[in-house]
C-alpha cells in the first residue's frame, strides 16, 4: 500500500462517493464520479462552467437525486432518506449558494434568527441571540446585526450567507463559487474567513469554484472535473504539473493576463 492510501485509510470519511452518474435530457453530465472527503478537510472542486461542479454538491445534499452510483454522506446513503431523515440530514450540512439567499424583507439579525427559530423550535431568545452575536463576531460583521441586507456589499452578503449556515453549526460546508462576483480584495477576505472557518467550527468542505487562488489557498486537496469526471486529484502542484493543454489553459487564464 503507498504511503497516501495508508495516510487516508487513517483518516474519518464524512462524505463517500462511488460511481456517481447524472444525466439531463440525455445530456451526461456525471459519468463516474468516486470521492472521499476527510474529517476536518477543504476538497475544492475545480472545472469550467457546465462541467456539472455545483450539480455534484446539489446531490450531496439530496437536492438532485443521482442516476447511478452512491452517495454516503454522514454514513448515510442519501438517495435511499425519506424526506424526514434528508431534512435531518441537512442540518449537519451547511449550503453556501452563489446569491447567498437572504430575505430581502429581513434585517441581519432576523434573517439569522430565521434559521434557528425554525430549525431548533426549543431554544429560548437567549440562546438564540447569543448564537447570533456568536456568527456575526465569526464574519467580522457584529455591527451589521440590524441593517438590510439591501445595504450591504457583495462581500458583507456573501459573509452573512456564511454566518447563517454557521448558526446551526454544520459538520460539513458546501461552497457553491463563494468568489464569483467578487473584486480581488473581497476575494481574498472570503478566502481567509472559509479557512477560519474550518479552523475555529472544525468543520469539513467541499468548495465548488472556478477562481485558482481560493482552490490554492484553501484546499488541502484539489479535484479538476472534466467530461464528466475527475481528471487529475491532488494538492494544488500536482494538479497543475500536467501537459493537458486544457489544465495549462485553465491555469494561464486564471494566473497570466
Amino acid at each position: 500500500m503507498k504511503k497516501e492510501d495508508q495516510q487516508s485509510a487513517l483518516k474519518e470519511t464524512v462524505i463517500t462517493i462511488r460511481g456517481l452518474h447524472k444525466s439531463f435530457g440525455g445530456l451526461p453530465v456525471l459519468q463516474g464520479i468516486d470521492l472521499d472527503l476527510f474529517k476536518g478537510e477543504n476538497f475544492v472542486v475545480l472545472g469550467r462552467s457546465g462541467s456539472g461542479k455545483s450539480v455534484l454538491i446539489k446531490i450531496i445534499a439530496g437536492l438532485l437525486k443521482p442516476d447511478a452510483g452512491t452517495v454516503n454522506v454522514l454514513g448515510q446513503h442519501v438517495d435511499l432518506l425519506n424526506d424526514k431523515e434528508l431534512q435531518s440530514l441537512r442540518l449537519r450540512l451547511g449550503f453556501i449558494f452563489q446569491s447567498s439567499a437572504l430575505y430581502d424583507s429581513m434585517t441581519i439579525r432576523e434573517n439569522l434568527e430565521f434559521s434557528m427559530v425554525r430549525n431548533f423550535k426549543t431554544l429560548s431568545a437567549k440562546e438564540v441571540d447569543h448564537a447570533v452575536y456568536e456568527v456575526l463576531d465569526a464574519v467580522g460583521l457584529k455591527d451589521k446585526i440590524n441593517a438590510m441586507p439591501a445595504d450591504l456589499s457583495g462581500g458583507q452578503v456573501k459573509r452573512i450567507g456564511i454566518a447563517r449556515t454557521l448558526i446551526l453549526h454544520p459538520e460539513i460546508m458546501l461552497y457553491d463559487e463563494p468568489t464569483a462576483g467578487l473584486d480581488p480584495i473581497t476575494c481574498t477576505e472570503i478566502i481567509e474567513l472559509i479557512n477560519e472557518v474550518k479552523t475555529r467550527f472544525n468543520t469539513s468542505s467541499i468548495i465548488i469554484t472556478h477562481d485558482l487562488t481560493c482552490a490554492k489557498e484553501t484546499g488541502d486537496r484539489i479535484a479538476m472535473l472534466q467530461d464528466g469526471h475527475f481528471t487529475r486529484l491532488g494538492n494544488f502542484g500536482e494538479v497543475f504539473d500536467t501537459d493537458d493543454i486544457r489544465i495549462k489553459r485553465f491555469f494561464d487564464y486564471n494566473f497570466i493576463k
